[in-house]
C-alpha cells in the first residue's frame, strides 16, 4: 500500500515503571475532547485534548486491566485486578469541584482515591469484560475455566441498587489453560460485541467498546441463520491459547437457554497464538461513489479479523459473485511480536510492534495494495504494511475529529507519553499554498517529527548497545570457559587454592578453610561470574548421587582483573551441640549465569537448547549457566589436627605429655564399672552425670591403637624431597603432615613422633619407628617403617587412621605406575598368616559363644581381648 501521510503531536507524559510499560493492559479511548488513558498501573487519568489539561486522577487498590466508555450514561467502566469493576461517572470530577465552596480546585495535583468499597461490581476473579447498551459482559477464570456471565447495568442515578449477582453465565472451556503455560499468564482475553445493522440501535456504545457492526450476509455466514433471524448481538471472545469463539447476548439473557445441555458457545477459528485483538473493516466501497464509508454505516463491516501476538491474522468475509454466498477466509504473517491494534471501520488496520506502527490495508480496489490482480470482491492473497515510523507504541485507539474531517490515532509510548498521529490519505498530501499560519503548523509538526526521530533513534541505539554487551559478554564467558576446559591436565589459567587452619573467632578456636581463587588469565571476571564452594560431607561413602546432601557458598565477583586474587574464608565449627564429620570433600567451581546475557527465562532456555547439546560438560543440570570446576580437595584429620611442640601446648597450657601405654583391658572395664555403680547413689541430673562419664572416659579408657608397616624401600623412592637430609621416620611424618598449616614449625626439627589435638578436643598420637619384618622374603629380613597410630576417642583413631590410608594408597598407585619390582615374597608365609587368622576367628566365634551361654568369666573375657588384638595385627606391610 502507499505511504500513509501522519503527523505526530505530543500531547502529555504519564508515570512510568522502571523497564517501561508493557502490552496488554494500558488503554487509551477518546470521546469528544476528553481522553481516558489507563496505563497499566493503579491509576486511570482524563484529560482534556483541546485545553491539554488533567481533569482527573483515578487511584484503584490494584492494577487496572481494562476500561470502557458507556457515552449514553456518561459512565466510565474500570476493571481492577483482584477487586471488580467499578462504574465512574464522567462529571465526578466536576461534581466534586463544587464542593470546594467556590475554591479552584486543582484536580492534577488531587487524586481520587477509589476504595474497595466503592466497587459497583466485585468479583476478584474477573479477567475483562464489554458493554452493550444495558448490559455489562464479563469474563472470569475459575479452576482453570473461562467463565461469561451476564450483569444488568445500573442507570446514572441508580448505582446503589445494583444487582451483584449475574443474570446467567456460560462455561469455556479452552484447549489449555493459563494456569498451566508460563508464556500465557501476562495474556488477557479479549471480548467485544458484533452485531447486524438490524440491531445495531447503539452504535456509538460499540465503537467506545471496540464493538463492530457486520452486513448481513457475512453475519448470517458467521454466526448461523438463528442468530440472524433473533436479532441477537454476538459475544465475540479471543483467549490467550488462540481459541476465536462466539456466543449470542440473547442466549445469556435466558437462563433456560444456559441451563440446556447443549452450550451455545461456538467455536470459529483457531490461531494457535494468543489474541491480541478482534476487529471489523470495510474492504468494499464501489457503492458509495468514491466517497470513504463512514465508521459505522447502514452498510456495517464486511469483514472480521483476529490478530495473534506473534502476527498471525486471519480475515474473514462473504465471497461475492456466487449465487450462494460462502465465508472466504485468508490467513497473514505479519511482523510481529505484536503490542496492540486498533481499527475504526474503515479498510485500515494499524498495529505496533516494539520497532514501529503499521498501517494495512485490505480495500480491494486500492491498486497499489498487490502487485499481482486479485479477483474484485476477495482478499487481498499478501499484505503490504506501510510504516508509520513511530515506535514501542502499547495502547492504540482510532477517533475522529469532525472539526477537521479526518481521522486521528491516539498512541501511548512505553515511556508513558501520550502523543497523537493525525492520519490523512496519500492523494491529501499533494503540495498546498503556505501561508504564515500553515508554516507556522508545518514546522511545529517538523519539530515534532525530529523530536520522535531522535527519540526512535535513542532506543534503537540502546537496544543495539545491549546486544553488543551482551556479544562481549558470552565472547569473555566462551574465552574463558575453553582456557579451562582445554588444560584440565595442565596449568590452568584460573587456579585454587584450599587451606585449613584454625582460627580465633568468638572467644573460641574454630576451624576454617579458606579458598584463594587467583586470575592468571589474560580475561578480567566481570559482574555474573560466580565463585561456588561446595562442601560434602563424609568423603567416604562420596557418590554422584550425595550432591543433595552438599551445602553451597556463592560469592559474586564484581571484577577480578588478570594477575589478581581473591579469598574466601568459610567456618567450619566444631560449634556447641554439633561435631564436625570427617574427612570432608570441599569442591570449588565458577558459575556464570546465562539470564544476564539472554534475559528472561524462557527466551534464555531456547537460546541454550540451540547453543548447547544435552550433554554439553560444563552445562548446569537446569540450563541457565555454566559451571566450570576449578578444584576439590579431601579434608581429614591430619590437615585439622593442632599440634603440641613437645615442650608446651599450642595455646599456652601445661607440658603435653606422652599416652600412656595400653593397660591390662579387663582391670579398665571393672575400674570403669566400679566408678559407674558408684553413681548411682549421686542424685543425678542433667549436668553432673554426663560430667562425670567425661572425666571416667577421659581417666580409665586406654588409648585405642592401630599400626600400618610401609616398605622403607617403597618410602624412600617415593619421598626423595623429603628424605634429602633427615632419617627416614622423620621425613615420613613431614610428608603425612605436609597439608598442615601448623606442623611448619616442625620442619626445622627432627621428629619421629607428635602429638595433637583433634577438632572435638581429643588427643592423638602418631609414634614413626623402623622395624624388621621376617619370615616374608626369602632373601632376608624386610626393613619397613611403622606408623602407630594411638588415640583415646577410638573415632578419633579410626578418623587419623583412614587419613594415614588414603595418602599411602595414593603413593603405592603412584609408585605402581612407574614399573617398580616389588620383591620376592615367600608365598608360604602369607598362607600361614591365613591360616593363622581362620584359627582366631574360630576361636572367637567359641569365646562369643561361651560368653552367650552366661560363661563370662574373667579369663573368657581376657582371652577374647588377646584374641581381638591379634586380628588386629596381621604382620602384613605394604610393598
Amino acid at each position: 500500500m502507499a505511504q500513509v501521510g501522519h503527523r505526530v503531536d505530543y500531547l502529555a507524559g504519564f508515570c512510568c515503571p522502571v523497564g517501561g510499560l508493557a502490552a496488554g493492559k494500558p488503554r487509551v479511548l477518546c470521546h469528544g475532547s476528553q481522553i481516558y488513558l489507563s496505563n497499566g498501573t493503579e491509576y486511570v487519568y482524563v484529560y482534556d485534548q483541546e485545553s491539554r489539561f488533567m481533569k482527573a486522577i483515578y487511584r484503584f487498590p490494584d492494577q487496572v486491566w481494562h476500561v470502557e466508555l458507556l457515552p449514553i450514561h456518561q459512565q466510565l467502566y474500570i476493571l481492577c485486578a483482584g477487586v471488580g469493576i467499578y462504574c465512574v461517572s464522567l462529571d465526578y470530577p466536576s461534581r466534586l469541584a463544587k464542593r470546594a465552596d467556590g475554591e479552584e480546585n486543582d484536580c492534577f495535583s488531587c487524586i481520587l482515591p477509589m476504595g474497595s468499597s466503592a466497587c459497583t461490581f466485585p468479583d476478584a476473579s474477573l479477567c475483562t469484560f464489554t458493554l452493550l447498551s444495558d448490559v455489562l459482559v464479563t469474563l472470569s477464570q475459575v479452576q482453570g475455566k473461562w467463565c461469561m456471565n451476564l450483569h444488568e447495568l445500573p442507570g446514572p442515578e441508580d448505582q446503589e441498587n445494583v444487582p451483584r449477582q449475574p443474570i446467567c453465565h456460560v462455561d469455556i472451556t479452552t484447549s489449555t489453560s493459563s494456569d498451566g503455560d508460563i508464556s500465557l499468564a501476562n495474556f488477557l482475553p479479549v471480548l467485544c460485541c458484533a452485531s447486524s445493522p438490524d440491531a445495531s440501535d447503539h452504535k456509538e456504545d460499540l465503537r467506545h467498546s471496540g464493538g463492530f457492526v457486520l452486513e448481513e450476509p457475512l453475519f448470517s455466514l458467521l454466526f448461523g441463520v438463528d442468530a440472524a433471524m433473533l436479532d441477537s448481538p454476538m459475544i465475540l471472545c479471543g483467549f490467550p491459547d488462540g481459541q476465536l469463539c462466539s456466543v449470542p447476548l440473547k442466549a445469556l439473557r435466558s437462563p433456560d437457554n444456559c441451563s440446556r445441555e447443549d452450550s451455545p458457545v461456538k467455536i470459529l477459528h483457531h490461531l494457535e497464538e494468543p489474541v491480541v485483538f478482534i476487529g471489523a473493516l470495510r474492504t468494499e466501497r464501489k457503492s458509495l461513489d468514491a466517497e470513504e464509508l463512514p465508521a459505522y454505516g447502514d452498510l456495517g463491516c464486511d469483514c472480521v479479523m483476529a490478530l495473534g501476538h506473534y502476527g498471525k491474522m486471519v480475515a474473514i468475509k462473504a465471497a461475492t459473485g456466487e449465487e450462494v454466498k460462502v465465508p472466504e477466509l485468508r490467513e497473514y504473517y505479519l511482523q510481529g511480536p505484536v503490542l496492540c491494534a486498533a481499527c475504526s471501520g474503515g479498510s485500515r488496520m494499524y498495529y505496533s510492534t516494539h520497532s514501529d506502527i503499521y498501517a494495512v490495508d485490505l480495500d480491494s480496489s486500492t491498486p497499489e495494495a498487490e502487485k499481482v490482480e486479485d479477483a474484485p470482491g476477495t482478499l487481498p492473497s499478501a499484505l503490504s504494511p506501510a510504516s508509520l515510523s513511530i515506535c514501542s507504541v502499547v495502547a492504540l485507539s482510532l477517533s475522529s475529529r469532525e472539526s477537521e474531517g479526518e481521522s486521528e490515532l491516539l498512541a501511548l509510548s512505553a515511556k508513558g507519553r501520550l502523543m497523537t498521529c493525525g492520519l490523512c490519505s496519500p492523494d491529501d498530501t499533494q503540495p498546498v499554498k503556505m501561508n504564515p499560519d500553515k508554516a507556522g503548523q508545518r514546522i511545529k509538526e517538523l519539530l515534532s517529527g525530529i523530536g520522535h526521530v531522535s527519540e526512535r533513534v535513542s532506543s534503537l541505539k540502546k537496544a543495539v548497545d545491549q546486544k553488543n554487551q551482551a556479544l562481549t559478554c558470552l565472547n569473555q564467558v566462551m574465552s574463558v570457559s575453553a582456557a579451562l576446559l582445554s588444560s584440565q591436565n595442565g596449568q590452568k589459567p584460573i587456579t585454587c587454592t584450599i587451606t585449613v587452619h584454625w582460627s580465633h573467632i568468638l572467644v573460641q578456636d574454630t576451624l576454617t578453610v579458606s579458598c584463594i581463587l587467583e586470575n592468571l588469565s589474560e580475561c578480567s571476571l566481570e559482574r555474573g561470574w560466580t565463585f561456588c564452594v561446595q562442601l560434602f560431607a563424609g568423603s567416604c561413602d562420596f557418590d554422584e548421587g550425595s550432591s543433595d546432601s552438599a551445602t553451597t557458598y556463592t560469592f559474586p565477583i564484581d571484577q577480578l582483573l588478570p594477575g589478581n586474587k581473591t579469598e574466601v574464608t568459610l567456618p567450619l565449627g566444631p560449634t556447641e551441640g554439633t561435631k564436625l564429620e570427617l574427612p570432608f570433600i570441599v569442591s570449588c567451581s565458577l558459575y556464570y549465569s546465562l539470564q544476564e546475557i539472554l534475559g528472561t527465562v524462557s527466551e534464555s532456555t531456547e537460546l541454550l537448547d540451540d547453543l548447547f547439546s544435552d550433554d554439553s560438560p560444563g552445562l548446569c543440570p537446569d540450563r541457565e549457566g555454566i559451571c566450570l570446576p576449578l578444584k576439590e580437595a579431601t579434608i581429614d584429620l591430619l590437615q585439622c589436627l593442632r599440634l603440641k611442640n613437645g615442650s608446651s601446648t599450642s595455646d599456652g597450657g601445661p607440658p603435653a605429655a606422652a599416652m600412656p601405654l595400653p593397660g591390662d583391658p579387663l582391670d579398665t572395664f571393672l575400674k570403669l564399672s566400679q566408678m559407674r555403680s558408684d553413681l548411682d547413689g549421686i542424685e543425678r541430673s542433667d549436668e553432673v552425670v554426663p560430667r562425670a562419664l567425661n572425666t571416667l572416659g577421659e581417666d580409665y579408657l586406654t588409648p585405642s591403637v592401630a599400626s600400618i608397616k610401609v616398605s622403607s624401600e617403597l618410602l624412600r623412592t617415593a619421598l626423595k624431597d623429603f628424605c634429602a637430609d633427615v632419617p627416614l621416620c622423620c621425613a615420613v611424618l613431614r610428608w603425612l603432615l605436609a597439608e598442615n598449616v601448623e606442623a611448619d614449625a616442625l620442619r626445622s626439627q627432627e621428629r619421629m613422633e607428635v602429638w595433637g589435638l583433634a577438632p572435638d578436643g581429643g588427643e592423638v598420637q602418631l609414634n614413626i619407628r623402623e622395624v624388621a619384618v621376617s619370615d616374608m622374603n626369602t632373601a632376608g629380613p624386610l626393613q619397613a617403617v611403622e606408623i602407630v597410630i594411638q588415640s583415646s576417642p577410638l573415632a578419633n583413631m579410626c578418623q587419623l587412621h583412614h587419613a594415614v590410608v588414603r595418602r599411602i594408597q595414593a603413593l603405592v598407585l603412584e609408585q605402581a605406575a612407574q614399573d617398580s619390582s616389588p620383591p620376592d615374597i615367600r608365598v608360604q608365609y602369607l598362607q600361614q598368616i591365613q591360616a593363622n587368622h581362620e584359627m582366631l576367628l574360630k576361636e572367637a566365634q567359641s569365646l562369643r559363644d561361651q560368653l552367650c551361654l552366661d560363661n563370662d568369666s574373667d579369663a573368657t573375657v581376657e582371652k577374647l581381648l588377646h584374641v581381638y588384638r591379634q586380628l588386629r595385627n596381621p604382620s602384613l606391610i605394604v610393598l
